[in-house]
């Protein structure tokens, strides 16, 4: 059995039931946008969704987005561990974080180029 979690106040994993997550399709540095998209997915039995955040003018709106959502906002973030952080600070539920592809690994005394693609998930603890 897995380990029970809480994405926001949605209990995921340790038995608890199947959870219905979505991807928001908004720009999220359109806060009033990515809101409605986010109150009808709720509507609709959404229990968990997530939002792009391509750079930090969208990690600053989900102070906004995050404090009027229905439901928990993960943070989808390709490369950037500084828009983890700013999401983390600002309300995110979930980060989601996707590697570069490389990893640089210090073998021996040497640097190593290896191909990597996998992901971070974390739950922001408050």
């Amino acid at each position: 059995m897995t380990k029970k979690v809480f994405i926001g106040n949605v209990e995921v994993g340790g038995g608890s039931s199947v959870k219905i997550q979505s991807m928001n399709n908004t720009d999220t540095r359109d806060a009033k946008a990515t809101l409605a998209q986010i109150r009808e997915l709720a509507d609709n039995g959404c229990d968990i969704t997530r939002v792009a955040i391509p750079d930090m003018e969208a990690a600053l709106s989900l102070k906004e987005i995050t404090s009027k959502s229905p439901i928990p906002v993960v943070a989808d973030i390709h490369f950037d561990y500084r828009l983890a952080l700013a999401a983390a600070d600002n309300g995110a539920s979930k980060i989601r974080i996707k590697t570069s592809g490389e990893l640089w690994v210090h073998t021996d005394g040497e640097v190593h180029r290896k191909s990597s693609d996998f992901m971070v998930e974390t739950i922001p603890q408050k």
